[in-house]
Parts: structure tokens; sequence; C-alpha cells
């Protein structure tokens, strides 16, 4: 009997201390768990500051180094490369010997032609006195004035015959001199592509045996610039370049020439830049690849913010701005919008946290932009004050 009386009790006294025991359990976790919302709330969007400072907006193309001036050598004759006289990397000077290929065939056709130019002239002067002779017989009577004009003809033609016998053996003496090819200029030899015993065959387009460059000292870099860019490239701008053999050294160079024909490719429209580079201690080699870079525009001490807060969007205003945008494309008409309003650079949204850690947002103006930073021309915004660029919670941000 004392023992039921016992366990009643303790039902008795449970059934009023474990609801509240429940209750302090849970008003302590919804403090905690408030005050950590709330903790959270404050660290939830990353920030960046707005400052003052310079603002250069760069142009970057690929190009490829190459010699300011590079002769093609080449020859007028075929024949079999029996001396080589310079190789690769090697100074040369104008008129001096590169190479040699095999005179003999030449050679035996001059002697050909040599043989029938006497010819020619033993048949011209047999024509010669013939006429002599005959003009005597004419002045004595003893035949017709009318015999002398075949004489004429037989002159006239024997001497057509030297002078065709004379000029295919100049000609041949000329080819032989090209048998012997000379560098052009002064230089370096870039390339060469033959070598002993190869065969020469110049019968239908003239071979290219070697590639001189006049001065390694003056390179030029030959870039392709996108037609949207090349409004700001101008001749005489200031250049800075990077190649991959020297990774952490920059280069300068100038632009000389901004080329008007185009390139199209696959409906995208470039201009050929040619950039002027002093290669001192020739460290600049030929058929590297450059990473140049133009300035198109700078500005010194302007109000600036980091790109990122632009292109920071919360999720539903994101949501809610394309569906403006869709409704707009949908009910505005191209032909109702002004000239100016196209032309005009719309506004930009940018956000900030107030004290109860909720999004404002700012629309701004804006100007010169780099990689990094952009120039602020209007828009309620000063120095120091924090711009969001990232929400924490968003699972869909890029880090």
């Amino acid at each position: 009997m004392n023992f039921i009386k016992r366990i009643f009790k303790f039902l008795l006294r449970a059934k009023v201390i474990l609801p509240l025991v429940l209750l302090a359990g849970v008003i302590a976790g919804a403090a905690y768990f408030q005050k950590k919302s709330e903790a959270n709330k404050g660290e939830r969007y990353r920030t960046a500051a707005v400052d003052r400072g310079p603002v250069i907006q760069r142009i970057s193309a690929n190009g490829t180094l190459n010699p300011v001036t590079v002769v093609n050598v080449g020859t007028q004759v075929s024949g079999t490369v029996v001396k080589l006289y310079t190789d690769f990397n090697q100074p040369v000077k104008a008129n001096q010997v590169l190479l040699e290929l095999d005179p003999a065939l030449i050679k035996a056709n001059i002697g050909q032609l040599e043989a029938a130019m006497r010819s020619a002239e033993a048949t011209m002067r047999l024509a010669e006195s013939t006429l002599k002779r005959n003009t005597e017989l004419v002045a004595k009577g003893f035949i017709t004035p009318q015999a002398l004009e075949q004489n004429l003809k037989e002159l006239d033609v024997a001497k057509a015959q030297v002078a065709q016998a004379k000029a295919q053996l100049d000609r041949e003496k000329t080819n032989l001199s090209y048998t012997i090819i000379r560098s052009p200029i002064d230089g370096i030899i870039i390339d060469r592509k033959i070598d002993i015993g190869q065969t020469v065959a110049a019968s239908f387009s003239t071979p290219t045996l070697f590639q001189i460059a006049k001065d390694l000292e003056a390179m030029q870099i030959d870039t392709s610039v996108a037609e949207a860019d090349v409004g700001s490239v101008k001749q005489g701008m200031d250049v800075r370049f990077t190649v991959d053999a020297y990774p952490d050294r920059d280069f300068n160079g100038k632009i000389r020439l901004v080329r008007l024909n185009p390139t199209i490719q696959q409906n995208v429209v470039t201009y050929n830049v040619i950039v002027d580079v002093t290669n001192e201690g020739n460290v600049l080699k030929p058929g590297m690849t450059a990473q140049v870079s133009f300035v198109a525009n700078q500005r010194a001490d302007v109000l600036r913010i980091p790109n990122a807060a632009l292109r920071f969007r919360p999720v539903k205003d994101d949501k809610a701005e394309k569906k403006d945008d869709k409704k707009k494309t949908e009910t505005v008409k191209p032909e109702t919008t002004a000239p100016a309003d196209r032309t005009r650079r719309p506004p930009s949204r940018v956000y900030k946290v107030d004290a109860k850690g909720e999004l404002v947002t700012v629309e701004v103006r804006t100007g010169v932009a780099s990689s990094q930073h952009t120039e602020i021309i209007s828009g309620e915004i000063k120095i120091g004050d924090e711009l969001v660029i990232r929400d924490l919670q968003d699972k869909g941000a890029k880090k």
C-alpha cells in the first residue's frame, strides 16, 4: 500500500515539474537561436569599402613578335646545292655568298649557245660578202638591181639570228650568276630551308632558301584588336606587354599603325595593330607570343567602387530584374526609343546594409572601368561606405 502511494506522489510531481522543464528548455533554445540568427545576420554579407584612387581601363590582346624587316632569299634557277657558306643565327653582310648551286647544266647550255652564235655570225659574214660582190656586179651591169633585194633580206635575217643568239647567251650567263646566292641586305639568318645535296626546283615558283632579318634590335608585334575596342586604340599610344619566356618582366612599346583592312572570321571583325618594340639585349625572339595591354582610358583620382559590388544581386532582386527586362522587351518598340536614350549609359545598382541588417538599393552612374574598380560619376555613396559584394548564405553564388 505504501509502495503504491509513493508511485502516485512521483507521477503527481512529474506532471508539474516535467512541463516546467520542457518550457524552460524551449525558452532557452529560442533565445539561443534568436541570438545566433542575429549574429549570423550581421555576418551574412561580405562588403568592400568605397575609396578614391586611379582607375585605368586597359584593352588586352595577344600578338606575335616579328622582325620589322624580313627578306626571303630565293633562287631563279634550278639546281643542286653544292656549297653552303652560312647557317642559322649567323650575321651576314650585303652581297655575301650564302650558297652555290651546281652550274654544270647551265655551263653546257652556254657552250651550245656560243657555238650557235658563231654559226650565226658566219652566216652574217657570208651575207655581207655576197651583198658586196653583187653590188659591184650591178654597177658593172652584169646583174639587175632587183637581185640585191634578196641579198639584203638574207643579210637582215643573218643579223637577227646573231642578235637572238647573243640574247640567249646573255640570259644563260645571267642564270649562271644566279647559281651563286648572295645576301641582299645586312642582317642575321633566322631560317635556313635547304642542305647540301638538296635539289632546288624553280620551274613554277621561287623557292625560299633563307630568311634574313634586317635587325633584331628593333622588332614589332602584330596583334589583333576587336572592332568594339579599336576606337580607343590610337597611333603613338604606349603599350605594355609580357612574354611567356619572361613572366616576371614587363616590356614597353608604342603603336605605330592601326591598319584599315579588317579581318573577318566567323562574323568577328578585328583590326591588325602594329606595335614597335625596342629589343634591348636581343632577349625577345621572333615568333614569341606577346600578351599586349593598351591603356584605353584612365582617371587619376576619382571615387571608385569594386567591380564585385556592381555584379552582386540578391536572389529575389535578380529574378525581379529579369522579369522587368522581359516585360520591357515585350512592350517597348525599338523605333520608339530616341537615339540619345540608346547611347546613354543606364544607371547601375549597388547595395548597402543598414543598421537592421537589411539591404538598401543605391543607383549610381559609372564611368571608366578597370579590371578591379569602376569610376562612380554620380550616386548617393561616399568614401568609406561599405557595399555588398557577396551573400555568404547564397550557395549558388560564386566564391
